[in-house]
């Protein structure tokens, strides 16, 4: 172990409980320098064959992702959240998707903030914001579980913890939604606005599935196309704004930190796949894929709440 690694391990976060120090964080094991130098997530160089795996990994997931969103209903952070969720522990990966998914909003407002609606950003925006505050305080008590269920399956002992279900279930309930277009189908009238907001903030700040609530009750607020992203762009700046300020407290170690080129690549890749999306598919919907999408999304989602990834 080098240097840089000795100094890491022997330095605990100051943020963990004197009780998770050694024991489960983020849904997960605590990592360890020979798990860290297994799986890549070296946060003191980018060299390594595992680290340069992990690496392309998330740059190609962003850029694949962030072009599956113009062949069907998903959103870029649902997409992003069951690939990060394979390299990241379950806090950290909501996290890092948070920053993909704001700083891809950003890029959005760039393009067609100026068609943002202030009347409902108002109405919408200020209950998501302060709901998106509760829904992160919320995910960060439950990960603060120290339950761990243990059961058999064919004679292979599996583990899982609160978090792991908590957020399992929500990415199946939400691919789902998103599979049969209930966000869609489901229009609420505008006088109900503000309870919107509350929903799409909290589940945001939750385990970041915010876009369904939002355009249930955005959908007959008479907004044109361009009004539309506009405002859901501005409004998904507010809930990822809201949520990181928690995230980054509880995540302020070498999980997320050490990996600002990372997260950089892949915010610029996932920019790079809406462009290309955006100018080549204009919003096809091929339903083969939306099928195969949902089908993996659901399996990750029965993977991470069972304990078998």
């Amino acid at each position: 172990m080098n240097d840089c690694h000795e100094a890491q391990f022997n330095r605990e976060p100051a943020w963990l409980p004197e009780n998770q120090v050694n024991g489960e964080i983020f849904g997960r094991k605590r990592l360890t320098p020979s798990s860290i130098t297994a799986t890549g997530l070296d946060s003191c160089s980018l060299g390594g064959k595992g680290h340069n795996v992990t690496f392309v990994l998330a740059i190609v997931s962003a850029f694949f992702a962030a072009i599956l969103t113009f062949f069907t209903g998903f959103g870029l952070g649902t997409v992003l959240l069951a690939v990060f969720v394979l390299i990241f522990p379950i806090s950290v990966a909501i996290a890092a998707t948070a920053v993909v998914h704001l700083s891809n909003n950003v890029f959005k407002l760039f393009l067609v903030g100026r068609h943002a609606r202030k009347d409902i950003l108002i109405r919408f925006g200020i209950a998501a914001l302060c709901a998106a505050l509760a829904g992160a305080f919320l995910l960060n008590i439950i990960d603060s579980q120290q339950l761990i269920f243990n059961y058999e399956i064919g004679g292979r002992t599996l583990k899982t913890t609160p978090v792991r279900i908590v957020i399992g279930i929500l990415m199946a309930l939400f691919a789902l939604m998103d599979l049969f277009g209930i966000s869609e189908k489901w229009v609420i009238e505008p006088e109900w606005m503000p309870i919107g907001g509350l929903l799409s903030g909290f589940f945001g700040g939750l385990s970041g599935n915010q876009g369904a609530f939002r355009t249930m009750f955005l959908l007959k607020a008479g907004l044109t196309k361009e009004e539309l992203i506009g405002t859901g762009a501005a409004i998904g700046c507010l809930v990822d704004i809201g949520r990181l300020t928690v995230y980054w407290k509880q995540i302020s170690g070498p999980e997320l930190s050490g990996h600002i080129a990372l997260l950089s690549a892949a915010t610029l890749s996932a920019i790079s796949g809406t462009l290309i999306g955006n100018k080549l598919l204009k919003k096809m919907s091929l339903k083969k894929i939306e099928i195969a999408a949902s089908v993996l999304l659901l399996a990750i989602a029965a993977g991470l709440a069972t304990g078998l990834i």
